[in-house]
């Protein structure tokens, strides 16, 4: 009893001798070292291995995720420390096929891990989309969105989508200067995709083809992707969400209001629009009722599928075209193809491109150099926790498959920086190659409904542009590939030339 009274004694007086804001000071490095010791040697995944810093505080990984570089330094610790890394202090990263399964897939007699809530927030209208639902809700509002996804509905959706593609190959044709004129295909990639789900969705195009520029509402959605990145970061300091939104500049609230009105503006004037062609919000209208879907998740689902049905399509055709030129045999081998399967521009339909099987080969062989969502996508593991890799995982760990780090190791892939598509051709050389693990598209219940549109655009975009012009990559744009990643890429100028090929 006298020697705890002495110890208390003796802690009292602390602020006595060295000061109240020296005491605080101390306070903090005490508790700061036993947090830090706490998650490294007696945290329930003390046991996973990964960096000391990596497993002591989230700095590290927000360092490097605000420097746009997350998934390169993912992909360096899996290299050292194996097939599951801890990249933060309740953060696991995998990069084999059997986490895919383990993670995102069907559980039989078990739920699906739950979405990340701190990643996958609501729009700023409240509502939750069709992404960013919780498992119930996304199931109600699939049962909807599905038929304007379904293969009936692409067939019925290729008139207006070759309508913009035959916009698209004009345009080029109008600016190209027979080879003259360097090109950002990139923003031609993006204003394709956007004018034909903008129609899709709303009815309407964003024009960007049309006036060859990019439309307000399409800038301001790039330049929220980064935003929204670096915001889910302050959910792993407590208060740090409150103070940002209180310190944000008027302009970027106003901005964000801009996006959001535009959104409701855009599908308030599709559903009052009495109409039966084959878009979006035709089959969402034709099959809701009071198990469906409200008006606010309505349109908060409209703002998650354009990003998702244009944005990653462009990018993945932005990256298909640059390994293309760069690797002049395969684009030669591609052009051969696609020149010889078509004798008349009019004879490029969904059903033909779909034969092309160098073409399919080329585009996945893309997905896995270039995926359009390079990042792991978080889930949260619940309170029984959960076995992935034939280990327990402890409740309140946010697991995930990094798509750059798996897709770029050699324990997955022979020669994993090069672009080869003969690799899904049944190349020999490849044979032990883990092509499981490549699942752009994700896995499981909550895959991405919009596949077969994505695959229908690239193949139509590129064999379209392919078929008519011969490419050729401006000095400039060598390295290309070099980008900073925030969720999505963040994409620089890919600036080419084209010239009109001689029939």
């Amino acid at each position: 009893m006298a020697v705890g009274s002495s110890i208390l004694e003796a802690i009292l007086a602390v602020p006595a001798r060295i000061g109240i804001f020296a005491s605080i000071f101390l306070l903090v490095i005490l508790l700061s070292c036993g947090y830090i010791l706490y998650n490294v040697y007696l945290h329930p995944l003390s046991s996973y291995p990964g960096p000391f810093w990596s497993a002591a505080t989230h700095i590290p990984r927000v360092r490097v995720l605000l420097s746009g570089q997350l998934s390169y330094h993912v992909l360096e610790l899996h290299e050292k420390y194996g097939d599951v890394v801890r990249i933060g202090p309740n953060e696991l990263s995998y990069n084999n096929a059997n986490a895919w399964k383990d993670i995102y897939g069907f559980k039989q007699g078990q739920a699906q891990l739950p979405k990340d809530p701190n990643f996958y927030t609501a729009p700023p209208g409240g509502a939750h989309s069709i992404i960013t639902t919780d498992a119930v809700g996304h199931s109600r509002m699939r049962r909807l969105v599905a038929h304007a996804f379904s293969e009936k509905a692409l067939r019925e959706q290729e008139p207006l989508m070759k309508g913009y593609m035959d916009l698209f190959i004009q345009r080029l044709r109008e600016n190209c200067d027979n080879g003259k004129n360097k090109l950002d295909i990139v923003s031609w990639f993006n204003w394709t995709t956007f004018d034909i789900i903008g129609d899709l969705m709303f009815g309407e195009p964003f024009d960007c083809l049309e006036k060859v520029g990019y439309h307000p509402w399409v800038s301001i959605l790039f330049d929220s992707i980064k935003a929204a990145t670096i915001f889910s970061t302050t959910a792993l300091f407590p208060g740090a969400q409150t103070v940002i939104m209180a310190l944000a500049p008027k302009k970027l609230i106003e901005t964000r209001d801009y996006h959001q009105n535009l959104v409701v503006e855009k599908v308030k004037a599709r559903l009052d629009r009495v109409t039966d062609r084959a878009d979006f919000m035709t089959y969402i209208v034709r099959h809701n009722d009071e198990r469906g879907m409200s008006v606010p998740e309505i349109e908060a689902t409209s703002n998650a599928i354009m990003i998702a049905g244009s944005e990653t399509t462009a990018t993945l055709l932005s990256g298909v075209t640059y390994n293309l030129l760069k690797s002049p045999e395969t684009m030669k081998k591609l052009v051969d193809e696609i020149r010889g399967a078509f004798k008349t521009e009019d004879e490029i339909t969904l059903i033909g491109v779909g034969k092309l099987k160098y073409l399919l080969a080329v585009l996945d062989e893309g997905l896995r150099m270039y995926p359009p969502v390079p990042v792991g996508l978080p889930r949260n593991v619940p309170a029984q926790g959960t076995i992935i890799n034939d280990k327990f995982v402890p409740p309140k760990t946010l697991v995930s498959v990094n798509q750059w780090a798996s897709y770029h190791t050699e324990k997955n892939f022979r020669e994993p920086n090069s672009f080869i598509p003969e690799r899904w051709l049944g190349d020999s050389r490849f044979a032990s190659d883990a092509k499981d693990v490549v699942q752009p598209f994700s896995v499981g219940p909550r895959n991405c409904i919009g596949k077969s549109l994505a695959y229908a655009e690239m193949r139509l975009i590129l064999v379209r542009l392919l078929w008519n012009f011969d490419l050729q990559l401006v000095p400039e744009s060598h390295g290309w590939e070099h980008q900073e990643m925030y969720i999505l890429w963040q994409k620089d100028p890919l600036y080419i030339t084209l010239t009109p090929r001689k029939i």
